[in-house]
């Protein structure tokens, strides 16, 4: 039986201002030495600034101790009402003595699981990280080997931690990119222990501390997450905003003041929330185009996608996009719902190419043998498909 020669079909898509592809023409700049700005429901970097560069994170290395005591809570190993030792070593490493960040814990005293979460957070206490590291794994150099581990698994390809709490080390560095995905993490999976990151002061001990997240004292809408210092990295903040169902995440270090750690963040989540805007594109299920069959029991099958597709658009430069639906075709009969057979392609000058698989939207069962040899001859003499 003669068979069609498969056709490259290219559908070309058209839509209104509202829904098209930015260029990304606006700029902003940062006196960060490293930057980063994401969109977080679609995963859109706004505005990045050497974000691959190795860096010392500082006190931001605690949100990947924070993440290891997260997800033994998540799992029922741990509970906020536990209890872990102080040591000497974390008292003489973090605590008072040791004139660094602390919450001052006090030697072989006992102190909950939600305390030290608090101690971590708002007071960034290298005393509180020791404790949860000794009680987690035994020792810092251990769990530091984990949090490292933890982080390839999660996307942090170039993240090395050697201790809980990012004191100063040659070997102890992270990336602006790294620390993104860290906080997406954060934010995505422990929802239910992300609230402690807005917390404006905590009282231990008798002793009252402020978070020293800047952001949190300013109306935007901020809720997180860890600022960072040393002489070596400068001022740093990994800091989130939510407003209007629309979340941001920006990640600034090698700033030169507290005063440059308040405004320059700030200054790109304003530009962010002002100059992009989210939309959908297609939901889940939605028929995008309709492709020929061949020996199909139906001439056409509905092309799907599998789920919600939104971009992340330049409110300025709305006018340069191309959506196309490509396939190799008519599809042979027969097809399964589900089964991938196109690809809905998106392109912009500035964003370069990016794909979707596309679904067939419902079964076509192939003609019997009689459709099968008329749809040949009609194939043969007039030219037809189907």
């Amino acid at each position: 039986m003669p068979r069609l020669r498969p056709l490259y079909f290219v559908f070309l898509i058209t839509f209104t201002s509202t829904l098209l592809f930015p260029r990304l023409g606006a700029s902003i700049e940062t006196s960060a030495k490293a930057a980063i700005l994401i969109e977080v429901a679609t995963g859109e970097i706004l505005f990045e600034k050497n974000p691959d560069t190795l860096m010392p994170p500082a006190s931001m290395s605690k949100l990947m101790t924070l993440y290891m005591l997260f997800e033994r809570l998540k799992t029922g190993a741990l509970s906020l009402e536990d209890k872990f030792r102080v040591s000497e070593n974390a008292w003489r490493k973090g605590g008072a003595k040791s004139g660094s960040s602390t919450m001052f814990l006090e030697p072989r005293k006992k102190v909950t699981v939600e305390d030290l979460i608090r101690g971590i957070i708002v007071q960034s206490g290298n005393d509180a990280c020791i404790v949860v590291a000794e009680a987690l794994s035994g020792s810092e150099t251990v769990f530091a080997e984990e949090m490292t581990e933890k982080a390839r698994k999660l996307g942090m390809q170039k993240s090395t931690f050697m201790n809980s709490t990012g004191w100063p080390h040659p070997e102890h560095r992270t990336t602006p990119r790294d620390l993104a995905i860290l906080t997406q993490r954060l934010i995505s999976e422990f929802p239910e222990f992300y609230h402690y990151f807005s917390e404006r002061e905590f009282t231990f001990n008798g002793i009252r501390q402020a978070n020293r997240n800047p952001l949190l004292y300013k109306e935007i809408n901020a809720d997180g997450l860890k600022t960072g210092h040393t002489l070596e990295s400068g001022y740093g903040l990994t800091a989130s905003v939510l407003r209007r169902n629309r979340r941001l995440v920006a990640v600034v270090n090698g700033l030169t003041s507290k005063k440059a750690r308040s405004a320059e963040p700030e200054k790109l989540l304003e530009w962010g929330f002002r100059e992009f805007s989210n939309y959908m594109l297609f939901k889940s299920s939605e028929t995008v185009e309709m492709a020929e069959t061949w020996l199909g029991a139906k001439k056409q099958v509905p092309l799907t996608v599998g789920r919600d597709i939104y971009l992340t658009l330049h409110r300025q430069d709305r006018n340069e996009m191309a959506v196309k639906v490509v396939y190799t075709g008519p599809i042979p009969a027969p097809i399964t719902k589900g089964q991938e057979i196109a690809k809905l392609v998106i392109s912009t000058p500035t964003t370069g190419v990016r794909e979707y698989q596309l679904l067939a939207g419902t079964d076509i069962a192939q003609l019997g043998f009689v459709g099968r040899l008329w749809a040949a001859l009609q194939s043969i003499i007039w030219g037809e498909t189907g």
